[in-house]
């Protein structure tokens, strides 16, 4: 197998893509003050006790620093919509006493949730009751048990989905340059921010549908990673420096462009244009709303292709020769460094897509890749470091351990039960699920 390198004018395009990346973070900031003129400055939601609307229930919405009050009823289907004066930080309360017999408020919040309105979209507020409404048909609070437990696993197995497309880059990497990359969850936060910045605050005043701006987030973030490579970690390996030292570099440049994010996106969580607002569908045990449909297809999708070119493609196979044994695989005439570098630009991309997928679902914000950073870790951790598949069974693994353990726990601690499994597999299995055991000495 031999694969030769080629002109190094890829790489010029490639350092143009990423510094386009660079200049739309630190000099182009969303337009806020088209987000205060949006109409949809609201809050919303739906109440729910074990699946069966709760209607006629009373919602108090008061602004955190006390400049606004006001009340809302949930309808027959439980639904239930408040216009807000501004955008800002709210606070949404249950009239406990105008809840039905039988119905509760959960005691781990009380009854109350509190959110922020960007104005880019209605805000939706999850409030959670126990219990069910009396005169219900009998089994329903079984039958709603069952029912809330495969929902979980449905948004868990789409969590995982999510989490194996930001893994996947990162155990590539790993595999083949044995470097633990600490801005991994930044290319995540920067993939988000670039299909916002082409979706929202528009490019020389053209804003573009979620798709086009999606497309164009992955096509930079594959050129970050290949600017990245060429610009630190292929001049940090030609001079030999340690694992370690690389490291502390990542640790580094994760802090730069976080904090860079943060000063031009501001605090505030934001929204996409499209998509925000959808009609769940009820498959009858379970309900997703269309672009969950969408994410789940285009996630198997992509890492299926990921698993066939790895596969099946001679770059696959000279990815998984350097991951193997990197001086076997250089001697066989790979060309070593350009299969580095395309497992930076392949995985940035992976990053930048998972980053955007869970943009859709939730909000953007930047901090997003590090607050996902150590749930990636688990999941590659898990699965067995340097292993592709390995990262996506672990980042399954990981999805549905984090959904389905709130049926036991409050839904503030469901990262913990990850990590709690990952340690206890990790003390039987040391190599991970799928990863090898290796003899040292």
């Amino acid at each position: 197998m031999s694969l030769k390198s080629r002109p190094n004018g890829r790489v010029v395009v490639i350092a143009v893509l990423g510094l386009a990346v660079i200049a739309a973070l630190f000099f182009s900031a969303p337009d806020l003050a088209s987000a205060q003129d949006d109409p949809n400055i609201a809050a919303q939601g739906t109440l729910k006790a074990n699946r069966i609307d709760v209607p006629n229930v009373e919602i108090l919405v008061e602004a955190v620093d006390g400049s606004f009050t006001g009340s809302v009823v949930t309808g027959e289907d439980g639904s239930w919509s408040l216009l807000l004066p501004e955008i800002g930080d709210y606070r949404a309360t249950i009239n406990a006493d105008t809840l039905p017999p039988g119905v509760s408020v959960k005691e781990a919040d009380g009854g109350m949730r509190e959110f922020s309105v960007s104005g880019l979209r209605p805000q939706p507020v999850l409030i959670g009751l126990d219990g069910a409404i009396e005169g219900a048909a009998s089994g329903t609070s079984s039958r709603a048990n069952d029912i809330e437990a495969l929902q979980l696993a449905v948004d868990g197995i789409k969590l995982g989905l999510i989490l194996g497309m930001m893994s996947i880059g990162l155990s590539l990497i790993f595999g083949t340059t044995g470097l633990v990359n600490f801005a991994h969850g930044e290319l995540v936060t920067l993939g988000a921010m670039m299909a916002f910045w082409f979706n929202r605050t528009g490019i020389f005043g053209n804003t573009y549908h979620l798709v086009i701006s999606a497309i164009a987030g992955v096509i930079i973030l594959a050129g970050v990673g290949g600017l990245f490579d060429a610009v630190v970690w292929a001049p940090l390996r030609r001079r030999g420096s340690s694992l370690i030292s690389m490291m502390v570099v990542s640790i580094g440049l994760s802090m730069m462009i976080r904090f860079g994010a943060q000063f031009q996106f501001g605090l505030t969580s934001r929204s996409y244009r499209d998509y925000a607002i959808q009609k769940a569908i009820d498959f009858g045990p379970f309900a997703l709303v269309p672009k969950d449909l969408w994410i789940i297809g285009i996630s198997l999708t992509i890492l299926i292709g990921v698993g066939l070119l790895l596969q099946r493609t001679r770059i696959g196979k000279a990815m998984r020769a350097v991951s193997d044994n990197r001086d076997l695989a250089e001697s066989s005439g790979i060309d070593v460094e350009r299969v580095i570098r395309i497992v930076w630009i392949s995985g940035a991309a992976l990053a930048g897509l998972g980053g955007i997928l869970n943009g859709v679902t939730e909000a953007i914000a930047w901090d997003t890749g590090f607050r996902f950073l150590l749930l990636v870790f688990a999941a590659t951790t898990l699965g067995g470091l340097g292993t592709a598949y390995g990262a996506l069974v672990g980042s399954l693994v990981v999805g549905l351990l984090i959904q389905l353990s709130t049926l036991v726990i409050p839904a503030d601690l469901k990262n913990l039960g990850a990590l709690f499994v990952m340690i206890f597999i990790l003390l039987i299995r040391p190599q991970g699920l799928l990863g090898r055991a290796e003899r040292v000495g």
